[in-house]
């Protein structure tokens, strides 16, 4: 993974909600914290192209996100805070298989990619299940289940344990640790990310933290006690 951010901002008209940054990111988990509106989402979604940057630029892996934008759409996957709003199909297999279609698959190799995600994340049992039947935990699984059956080699997971029990949250935070993908990860769950080799801390718009997990963890926590 090579995602470098050059002179990036963003602004929604005379709001200026991340200023501009020069980084690049390689490590195989990083997490990104803050308060709400702290710019981190913003942040995320530059990095697969869903926000486009004001100035600057962003690539992934030597794609520009603007200029090869469905390359770039193509490498990195976003799974969204709530995975019921990129669950389209009413069935679990019928939505696995929904973007594989759309690029234009034989059925066979179609069939092939889904029955191997659906092993690969535990929930072949659920393949014909409707979605509004399944667990947080079990939802989660068939958002990530549809973007790594398309096969980015990053993945960016925004709040991927919000509002989860405690059951669903070990069993998400196995998922990810499990990953073969490179994970980027927005968590208000800091226990989520604290093994992370790297974190990233923004605060109204800006990256004031940027470490080791433990270090900035740290900081961000001992910032919120003043």
């Amino acid at each position: 993974m090579d995602i470098r951010f050059s002179g990036a901002s963003v602004s929604f008209g005379e709001r200026t909600v991340l200023q501009p940054l020069t980084l690049t990111l390689t490590e195989r988990r990083i997490g990104i914290i803050g308060l709400n509106g702290s710019g981190k989402t913003t942040f995320a979604r530059l990095i697969n192209g869903l926000v486009k940057p004001t100035t600057g630029s962003v690539s992934v892996n030597g794609l520009d996100t603007v200029r090869d934008e469905g390359a770039v759409l193509a490498a990195a996957g976003f799974i969204f805070q709530n995975p019921q709003h990129q669950i389209i199909m009413p069935i679990v297999h019928e939505d696995i298989a929904f973007g594989l279609k759309n690029r234009g698959l034989k059925t066979d190799e179609i069939e092939r990619r889904v029955a191997a995600v659906l092993v690969r994340f535990g929930i072949a049992h659920l393949a014909k299940r409707r979605v509004h039947e399944l667990s947080g935990g079990e939802t989660q699984l068939v958002a990530i289940s549809s973007i790594v059956v398309t096969g980015p080699g990053i993945l960016i997971l925004d709040e991927p344990t919000n509002q989860l029990d405690l059951r669903n949250r070990r069993l998400i935070e196995n998922t990810i640790a499990g990953l073969d993908e490179h994970a980027i990860v927005i968590s208000h769950d800091l226990p989520l990310i604290e093994r992370f080799e790297r974190v990233l801390w923004f605060h109204d718009g800006k990256l004031v933290g940027d470490g080791p997990a433990p270090e900035t963890i740290r900081a961000y926590r001992e910032a919120a006690e003043c």
